[in-house]
C-alpha cells in the first residue's frame, strides 16, 4: 500500500493542474489516471478557446476565475513553454433584434473586469474579418480571447507536476474509496492508497467517484457538438468568430488554432455516444460555416472528431451554471461538471482545490517548486518522419521517452499526423518507433 498526504484522480487537464499546484506546498502526491496516457478525454476535444469572461455571471466564481485566469495565460504558456495565440474574438449578429444582446453582455464583461471590449458597427465588423458573410449587423470585440493546444497544455502541466515530485500513477482504476480514521483508503486496480486528501477531477465520471464514498448530490448530462478542422493553408479569419444565433445561445465557432489549422464547432447537442461524430451533424456545419464564411474552402477540410461536455445537476433537477466544487467530507473535493470555460480556468481551478488541500493540512510552502517546463525542442535532423509536420525521429523518440505510448500519445506531444494526410504516411513508422521501444530496441 502506498501512503501519500494527496491523491488527484483523473489525469485530463483539470487533474494535470492540481496536481502541478499541490507541488507548491511540501506535499506528496500522486496522480490516479485509468488511461494509459493523460489528456485522453474531455480535454483532448474541445473549441480551444481561452474565453475573455463576458459570458459569466458579475459575482460568481466561473467569473472571477475566467477573468484571472485569461490575464494569467501568457505568462503560464510562457513557463511551460506552450504556443498561446491571443487573436481576440468577434460575437457577430446579422439580427438587429439581438443587438441588445451584445451590449448586455459587453455591460456584464465590463463588471466582471474584461478589457477592451467595445461594440463594433456591422461596417467595422466586416473590415475587420473581411470573410464574413456581408449583412452583419453588429458585433462585440473582445481583444483577450485567446486560443491554446488544450492537450500540449494538460501535458505540459503533467510533466511539471512529476517534474515537482508528483507521482503518477497510469492505467488505474479506482474500485472503492472508504473512509480512514485520517483521511481516505482508496482501492485500485494496482496499489491501494492510504492518503489524508482527495482531489476528484474524474471529468465525465466526477460524479460516479464521488458516489463511491458520499450519497448523490450532483448528477452529469452530457451533451457534445461536433467538429471541422482545415488545412493549415486554407484561408481563415485573423480572430475567433461566435455567430450570435437569433435564439438564446451561440450558433457556429470559428478558430483559427495556434497549429495555423481552422477549427469549426458547432452548436452543442444532446448525445448518444461520446466523441462520435453523424453524417448530419456535420453536413450541418459544414452549411453552415459556408453561410458565415461563403468564401471558406471546404475541399480543405482533413479532420472531423466530436467533444463531449458534462453538464451539472442536482439531484432534484437544478441546473448548476457556476463551478460546482463539492466538499462532502473535511479533507475531499470534487470538481464536477466543469465545462466552458474549464480550459480558461484549469491552472485556476486547480491552484483553488491545492490550496484547500494545503490549509486542511496545515502544509508549508515549497519554496524549491519550479514552474518552468521545457518544451519538446524542434530538431534539424534529416530523418524527417512525418512529412506534413516536418516532425523527426529525435523529436518523437523524445515524445515516447516522455511518456507517449500510442500514435495519438505521440501526435498530442509533437503534433505529428496533423497535417493534410492525418497520419497516414507517419503513422506505421510512429508505431514501429513505439514497437521497439516497448522491447527495449531504442
Amino acid at each position: 500500500m502506498r501512503q501519500v498526504d494527496a491523491a488527484v484522480i483523473g489525469g485530463g487537464i483539470l487533474g494535470c493542474f492540481a496536481a502541478r499546484n499541490l507541488m507548491h506546498w511540501k506535499l506528496s502526491a500522486v496522480l490516479i489516471e485509468q488511461a494509459e496516457d493523460v489528456c485522453t478525454g474531455i480535454t483532448r476535444a474541445n473549441s480551444a478557446i481561452v474565453y475573455p469572461g463576458y459570458d459569466n455571471r458579475p459575482g460568481s466564481l466561473k467569473a472571477e476565475m475566467t477573468v484571472r485566469g485569461n490575464a494569467g495565460f501568457d505568462a503560464l504558456c510562457e513557463e511551460l513553454e506552450v504556443p498561446f495565440n491571443r487573436c481576440g474574438s468577434l460575437l457577430v449578429t446579422y439580427d438587429a433584434e439581438t443587438l441588445p444582446r451584445l451590449r448586455k453582455k459587453m455591460e456584464q464583461g465590463r463588471q466582471n473586469g474584461v478589457p477592451g471590449l467595445r461594440l463594433l458597427s456591422g461596417r467595422e465588423a466586416e473590415q475587420m474579418e473581411p470573410m464574413l458573410k456581408p449583412g452583419v449587423k453588429g458585433a462585440l470585440y473582445a481583444p483577450t480571447t485567446g486560443t491554446v493546444n488544450p492537450w500540449q497544455l494538460g501535458i505540459a502541466a503533467y510533466e511539471s507536476a512529476v517534474k515537482n515530485g508528483v507521482v503518477p500513477m497510469l492505467n488505474t482504476t479506482i474500485t472503492g474509496i472508504e473512509k480512514e480514521e485520517n483521511g481516505y483508503l482508496l482501492k485500485t486496480s494496482g496499489e491501494d492508497i492510504s492518503c489524508k486528501a482527495v482531489l476528484n477531477c474524474g471529468g465525465l465520471y466526477a460524479d460516479r467517484v464521488q458516489e463511491l464514498l458520499f450519497p448523490p448530490s450532483v448528477r452529469l448530462h452530457w451533451d457534445g457538438a461536433e467538429y471541422l478542422v482545415l488545412d493549415a493553408l486554407a484561408r481563415k479569419p485573423e480572430h475567433i468568430l461566435f455567430h450570435q444565433a437569433q435564439s438564446c445561445g451561440k450558433g457556429i465557432t470559428a478558430i483559427p488554432c495556434v497549429e495555423g489549422n481552422l477549427l469549426l464547432s458547432g452548436v452543442r447537442k444532446p448525445i448518444s455516444t461520446p466523441f462520435a461524430t453523424t453524417v448530419e451533424g456535420l453536413m450541418e456545419l459544414k452549411r453552415d460555416a459556408k453561410d458565415l464564411l461563403p468564401d471558406l474552402d471546404t475541399s480543405q477540410i482533413i479532420r472531423s472528431f466530436a467533444a463531449v461536455r458534462p453538464n451539472p445537476y442536482r439531484e432534484n433537477g437544478e441546473s448548476l451554471h457556476d463551478f460546482c466544487i463539492e466538499n462532502p467530507e473535511p479533507g475531499f473535493y470534487s470538481l464536477i461538471g466543469i465545462k466552458t470555460p474549464g480550459l480558461t480556468c484549469a491552472d485556476q481551478l486547480g491552484y483553488y482545490l491545492a490550496e484547500k488541500t494545503a490549509r486542511f493540512l496545515n502544509a508549508e510552502s515549497n519554496p524549491g517548486f519550479d514552474p518552468h517546463r521545457k518544451a519538446i525542442p524542434k530538431t534539424d535532423d534529416q530523418d524527417v518522419v512525418c512529412q506534413c509536420e516536418g516532425v523527426t525521429r529525435a523529436e518523437i523518440l523524445e515524445a515516447i521517452r516522455r511518456g507517449a505510448t500510442t500514435v495519438d500519445g505521440v501526435k498530442r506531444r509533437v503534433g505529428s499526423g496533423m497535417g493534410a494526410c492525418q497520419g497516414s504516411r507517419c503513422g506505421f513508422a510512429i508505431e514501429k518507433l513505439l514497437e521497439e521501444a516497448r522491447h527495449g530496441a531504442l
